[in-house]
């Protein structure tokens, strides 16, 4: 790869950017519109070869000699060869050992390998007339992209090796030619695809700007049940080429056979490749395209291998005979005029053969003088002789005999009739001999077996550049508009174009589409020839994707006629590319200072805020949040709250609110929440109740201000557990997300006051008398779960009995209150009250969260519950807080009174407990269930102090009399007497009994029942719904029976 002279050619104007923001896809466009400033251009040799093997041995030994070295090539069996002279072969070639040069500018190129292009040291030459000229292609260190293409690496006729990639192939192969390489040159891609090789390496300055390699293999063989083998199909190799370029090349094996599905079944296998083809997307500057790249998004494609394409219509006796004439030289190949061709100054270039033997050539100008001292009058015309007579048209030329040939290749007619190769593939000109086939061991034998198969140009090397693509699918769009214009027409009842003298336009693409598809396939000559035309000896300009302007140029394509050990001859073909490559060095630069522009532009351009938390509890307030917000000690449902004051100190409006915390993954266990957070505004006090939320998000303009109030409330039974437990702690972070602006973090945290909610009931017994679960941690100098080794100091849990005689001793209050005050009216009408939580009207107080927050601190200090509550307060409000307390601490006891293995007996043992209906069964019921908790003394204890405190709050409330009491235990279930006691009649001369009573007092046992059976037992939780009612069915009647016991 080598610097030019020539400027970085980029087509697209600098990009601006008009709204730039910190991430990867708008840093990356800016550095994008800079690129003239980082890229150079560069310039390469690509050298590609193919060659079918046909698995013969020894083939391997042969590759250094023709592909590296580039010997094995035969001028009299080349007809371009033959004629080349040291003025035209651009460098590409050697004769008699001297490197050929090209132009003096290339002559001057540096090449980015290290090489300087122009006169090498030779091996030695001889001058002699009788000794033939030693050509040679140029290769060694003045290449920078070798692409080897191999087919029938092994032997397709074995059934094994169409399945499976043969290890010790490629090794054999890739040694030979790592062989054969100068030192450095590294390995850029290596596929097989069974009897398939591709193989690209890239000198040591190249290798290292090559990105992105991606490689495919498509098969396209027989169809079994592992899909299309791989005995036919290709293998595809995309690079990219200084950041800007990308190249692919494609090595093939198509169909054999010389019938019409053979050749169908190529084209098929074509159109496969093409379709199946899909490569990596590009990856470059961070960014990932959305979708991988086929074939045919390329810069520059290179097609190779046996395409298998044979001659139609002529006998392939005929063929062989007519190509022997030049293979035994039996054409007298030395014409005089053999060598001549243009130089650099656009001259023609004659041998001079002047007596004095000097040899030196002479030069005609092609100018319309060919007398610089001569006027247009008195010139003369040329003599006829002079001129250089066209290969073309020379009826005893090897050229001529190609030309002969050509229009029967099957490739240039499938090309015409867009069957394969048609979307702008071309190649150069054929001047070599059909690559198939030979006998091997020969120079120029063709098939001799029993066969006698017809020589053919099976080996190809066909090339596109994106402008080729691009001008093949622009010719398709015109065609399908002027079909659509003709369809058109034609519905407006101009039927026949030529009848109406006002039509202009007749075109059927069907018929009448130009027969040149494709550059180097045209109508006339397949390859045309003109001596005066300098085109090839430019380098043709391409648009890349990128935008920049890339030159191409094929330097050579011919056959090493002399390597023998193959049934066919290898093929090469040289080009030389000029594109822009990117500069590691100048691109970091740009970037740096695209970087600093863009953070400078966006700073400028951003919103921005300043957040100040309120110092409550200290003497200062903290800017920006920096140091967080710390709520102090914080108990179970008590609420703490804390103020920030946010200030648009931008010079934008400032569009903000909270958000969530974007590191919980999905899946992930939810934490626990513990925070809310509302907008109020600044101009309300934060001790002020009537503060009422402004909204999710907030605008600020300039200057303006805005209160966020921030609320912590441990509420959840299971977030208490693990503060409990020390597996969770109170911190968070607070994410304040400001639209296209700063994200600003503020740091939460709370100290966790231990409490005995939460709690098992073993870990509670053990819990010292006076000063309760908070004396136990300071005395322990730790939290955590409290160890079962400790003392037990209560067979009950001290919280539960203080809650349960609170609440009776409330509950008659509530009824001494009845009785002196009017006001104070007990809703006997509202079942299980003051339990159910439906009936509760203390929830709605203004101080009810301060009263119930004040008897969980008094649980956790071992204080007294009633003289918690001022007296002030009513007794009804009172006890309902109390009961509140009371669920509160039965549901958050993780194995509850009744634990999980206790009722698992009780359920086996009494599988109908939801359904007992005699005062018999009850009874009995009520033993079982006592004997089973008997195995756990203090569960046992628990129950009963719970059952009592019903019992009493029971008789309290809804009381019944001697009467009513007898009539209710004769009766049975509570569900018989509900439909049973409508025949009741009072009996003579006894007190009446209250119907009406009787039926609140069984309601009130049964929704109590409910809510205590929930509370107190441990049971598996079924998903399944019918279940679940089932178990609480069971889980109310174990309440039941012992409140129903109790009424005698």
């Amino acid at each position: 790869m080598s610097a030019t002279n020539r400027d970085p050619s980029v087509t697209s104007e600098p990009e601006p950017v008009d709204d730039p923001t910190s991430n990867l896809h708008s840093l990356s466009r800016a550095v994008l519109a800079r690129k003239s400033e980082y890229v150079r251009p560069h310039r390469i040799r690509i050298k590609v070869g193919t060659w079918n093997v046909a698995g013969c041995p020894g083939t391997d030994k042969d590759l250094a000699s023709w592909f590296v070295d580039g010997k094995g090539v035969e001028p009299h069996l080349d007809a371009k060869l033959a004629r080349m002279n040291l003025s035209e072969s651009g460098g590409t070639i050697e004769i008699n050992g001297e490197t050929n040069a090209t132009s003096e500018e290339s002559a001057k190129l540096e090449t980015d390998s290290g090489v300087q292009e122009g006169p090498s040291n030779s091996e030695g030459s001889t001058h002699g007339k009788e000794e033939e000229p030693k050509v040679r292609i140029l290769g060694g260190d003045k290449i920078g992209l070798y692409v080897l293409g191999l087919q029938e690496i092994v032997n397709l006729n074995i059934v094994t090796q169409t399945f499976y990639s043969d290890p010790d192939a490629i090794a054999k192969w890739q040694s030979a030619l790592e062989a054969a390489l100068p030192k450095g040159y590294t390995l850029v891609a290596c596929e097989q695809l069974v009897g398939l090789l591709l193989l690209i390496y890239a000198s040591p300055e190249v290798a290292e700007t090559i990105s992105n390699e991606s490689t495919v293999s498509v098969g396209t063989g027989i169809y079994g049940l592992l899909g299309y083998w791989g005995n036919k199909g290709a293998i595809s190799s995309r690079i990219l080429l200084g950041e800007t370029t990308r190249l692919v090349f494609t090595n093939c094996h198509l169909a054999s056979g010389h019938d019409q599905a053979s050749l169908d079944r190529r084209c098929w296998d074509y159109n496969r490749i093409v379709a199946q083809t899909k490569f990596t997307p590009i990856k470059s500057g961070g960014i990932v395209e959305d979708e991988g790249e086929k074939i045919g998004d390329e810069d520059f494609a290179f097609w190779l291998g046996d395409l298998n394409f044979r001659l139609d219509g002529l006998p392939g006796e005929d063929i062989r005979r007519l190509l022997m004439l030049h293979t035994r030289g039996e054409y007298d190949l030395s014409k005089k005029h053999t060598g001549e061709t243009f130089s650099d100054d656009g001259v023609i270039v004659l041998r001079n053969d002047d007596d004095d033997g000097s040899n030196t050539p002479g030069m005609i100008s092609r100018e319309a003088s060919f007398d610089k001292n001569s006027s247009d009058e008195d010139t003369e015309l040329p003599d006829p002789d002079d001129f250089v007579p066209d290969p073309h048209d020379d009826p005893a030329s090897l050229q001529a005999t190609l030309d002969s040939l050509l229009p029967h290749d099957q490739l240039k007619r499938m090309i015409k009739e867009r069957k394969a190769f048609h979307e702008g593939w071309r190649e150069g000109p054929i001047t070599f001999l059909p690559t198939y086939k030979y006998d091997v061991g020969t120079i120029g034998l063709f098939d001799s077996s029993e066969k006698q198969r017809a020589p053919s140009w099976c080996d190809r090397i066909l090339f596109r550049t994106r402008t080729d693509f691009d001008q093949y699918e622009k010719k398709c769009q015109d065609e399908i508009e002027a079909k659509k214009k003709d369809e058109e027409m034609k519905k407006m009842g101009i039927d026949k174009a030529a009848e109406d003298e006002n039509v202009l336009f007749d075109y059927d693409p069907s018929t009448d589409s130009g027969s040149s598809d494709n550059p180097g396939y045209g109508d006339a000559t397949p390859y045309e020839y003109d001596e005066y035309d300098e085109a090839g000896d430019t380098l043709e300009q391409v648009v890349t994707k990128e935008g920049y302007i890339d030159q191409i140029k094929l330097d050579i394509y011919t056959s090493h006629q002399r390597i023998m050990s193959s049934d066919h001859k290898p093929i090469v073909a040289m080009f030389t590319l000029d594109y822009d490559a990117v500069v590691p060095d100048l691109k970091a630069k740009v970037h740096a200072e695209v970087a600093r522009e863009l953070d400078r532009a966006e700073n400028e351009g951003r919103p921005g805020i300043t957040v100040i938390v309120d110092g409550k509890g200290t003497d200062r307030n903290i800017a920006d949040g920096s140091e967080g917000v710390d709520f102090g000690e914080i108990g179970f449902l008590r609420k703490e709250t804390r103020s920030l004051t946010i200030a648009n100190t931008g010079g934008v409006p400032a569009k903000f609110g909270f958000i969530d915390n974007p590191t919980i993954q999905d899946g992930a266990t939810k934490p626990f929440t513990w925070l809310e957070f509302k907008f109020v505004s600044s101009q309300v006090s934060n001790d002020d109740e009537t503060q009422n939320s402004l909204g999710n998000e907030i605008t600020l303009e300039p200057g303006e201000t805005v209160n966020a109030v921030i609320e912590a409330h441990v509420h959840d039974l299971a977030h208490v557990r693990a503060l409990n437990e020390e597996t969770a702690q109170l911190e968070d972070v607070l994410i304040l997300r400001v639209i296209d602006g700063r994200d600003h973090f503020i740091p939460i945290r709370a100290t966790w006051i231990p409490t005995c909610f939460g709690r098992s009931l073993e870990e509670l017994i053990r819990v010292p008398r006076g000063g309760g679960i908070r004396a136990l941690v300071e005395q322990r100098q730790k939290g955590g779960s409290i160890p079962y080794t400790l003392e037990v100091h209560k067979s009950s849990p001290h919280e539960l009995f203080q809650l349960t005689e609170a609440v009776a001793t409330l509950a008659e209050r509530v009824i001494a209150d009845e009785n002196m005050l009017e006001e104070a009216k007990v809703p006997r009408d509202q079942p299980g009250w003051p339990f159910d939580s439906s009936s509760w009207s203390a929830t709605s107080a203004e101080d009810h969260d301060e009263l119930r927050a004040a008897i969980i601190e008094a649980l956790e200090e071992d204080k007294p519950l009633l003289e918690t509550i001022g007296a002030d307060v009513p007794a009804l409000i009172r006890l309902e807080i109390m009961n509140e307390v009371l669920l509160l601490f039965l549901r958050s006891m993780p194995d509850g009174i009744i634990t999980a293995a206790l009722w698992a007996k009780i359920e086996q043992t009494l599988p109908n407990m939801g359904g007992v209906k005699t005062s018999v069964e009850a009874e009995d019921a009520k033993a079982v269930i006592l004997d089973i908790l008997a195995t756990a003394p203090y569960h046992n204890i628990s129950f009963v102090f719970l059952m009592s405190m019903l019992t009493r709050v029971a008789n309290e409330l809804v009381p019944l009399n001697k009467e009513e009491l007898e009539a209710l235990r004769k009766t049975g279930s509570g569900a018989s007497l509900g439909k049973r006691s409508l025949s009741f009649r009072r009996s003579t001369g006894g007190p009446p009994i209250d119907q009406a009573a009787i039926q609140r007092r069984l309601a009130w046992e049964r929704r109590a029942a409910e809510i205590f059976g929930v509370a107190i037992c441990r049971a598996p939780v079924s998903p399944n719904a019918k279940e679940r009612k089932a178990t609480e069915d069971k889980m109310r009647g174990v309440i039941e029976v012992f409140l129903r016991q109790d009424r005698t």
